[in-house]
């Protein structure tokens, strides 16, 4: 489906702000939007594969796989038959996305080429975000529900283990740097480090100042783990060469999914609330950029090299639309033969 403008749309984009500061407009520009097929129901999770020009969108409630073509703004499929999908990663090196199909408590691997459902695995409880440690090719899946992360062989997609957390599970990510897995904790608020050969935890980490962490992203050079508490609607800057907390923000009600852009140290943060917070890398600590509120804008992705931050938003006059943002710092000039569309 290619883009298209949808004229009733774009006077949403001011009328979301009504009544905020003029300066809760800079951090992010309006670029376009794209209209996404399936019901006006709930998204959750992204994954951007950068060198092939995809991302792959988990339409949750709609029990949908979205695969879209960044570089034409256009859906390349629409995948049936993912039950409740929260989690979605792809693993470039293995030509396969990985999807967390909540409501048949499996991960289902899919082959990137022929979009094909090639295993499944199971059971777990709860499965939710999902991390990739590629030297022992295993997936690990954060079972939320099942207070514990899930381990799968990535080659077999067969179920290998799992491991207790003592809470549920939040985000889980890998640290390419340490090689390690990172799962935040709630009900323990704190940072679970796992090692991926032995499949055990090798370290506990506290997080003060933050409730019921969930969301986690990685500014892997600089050495720093953000972490979002639902609890308390705060974020953490936690420390990866000393393991500590350095300071913490306020952010939008019910944080959910965070996203960083290596390339210029730009960190988005997604509430369920609909506020993304903008922050800005300084050092050890963050700068407030600003603040943005979209209906339903609870998840978010961004590509380090265009800057392009991506918000599939569920209901816009009754139908799912990808919303496609950029820091006006970055804005780049439209390719030929693209209807890219500004509010006015």
């Amino acid at each position: 489906m290619c883009l298209r403008v949808i004229p009733a749309l774009l006077g949403l984009c001011l009328a979301w702000t009504v009544g905020a500061p003029a300066a809760e407009l800079a951090p992010l520009e309006f670029v376009a939007d794209v209209p996404l097929s399936g019901a006006a129901v709930r998204f959750d999770y992204q994954s951007l594969d950068i060198a092939n020009n995809r991302l792959y969108i988990a339409h949750m409630d709609a029990d949908q796989l979205v695969v879209f073509d960044t570089k034409n703004r256009s859906i390349i499929a629409t995948l049936a038959g993912f039950p409740d999908v929260h989690g979605v990663i792809i693993v470039p090196e293995l030509n396969r996305i990985y999807a967390s199909a909540t409501g048949d408590h499996k991960v289902y691997a899919v082959d990137a080429e022929t979009l094909k459902t090639i295993a499944k695995a199971g059971p777990i409880r709860y499965p939710d975000g999902l991390a990739y440690a590629p030297a022992v090719k295993r997936v690990f899946v954060s079972d939320e529900h099942g207070n514990a992360d899930a381990v799968l062989d990535a080659v077999t997609g067969a179920l290998l283990k799992t491991i207790p957390l003592g809470g549920n599970a939040g985000n889980t990510v890998y640290d390419p740097v340490s090689g390690k897995i990172l799962v935040s904790v709630s009900q323990k608020d704190e940072l679970v480090m796992i090692d991926p050969g032995s499949e055990a935890i090798i370290g506990r980490y506290p997080l003060p100042g933050i409730e019921g962490p969930h969301g986690v992203v990685l500014d892997v050079s600089a050495r720093l783990a953000f972490v979002a508490g639902e609890g308390n609607n705060k974020l953490a800057v936690f420390d990866l060469s000393t393991m500590h907390v350095l300071g913490t923000y306020a952010v939008g009600r019910g944080p959910d999914v965070l996203a960083f852009d290596a390339g210029v140290k730009m960190l988005y943060v997604a509430a369920e609330s609909g506020q993304v917070t903008v922050f800005q890398e300084n050092g050890n600590a963050l700068v407030l950029k600003g603040t943005i509120k979209m209906p339903h804008a609870h998840t978010v992705s961004v590509d380090p090299q265009t800057h392009l931050v991506y918000f599939p938003l569920q209901n816009l006059n009754g139908h799912p639309v990808l919303r496609i943002m950029t820091p006006p710092e970055y804005r780049q000039v439209t390719p030929r033969g693209k209807s890219d569309t500004k509010s006015k």
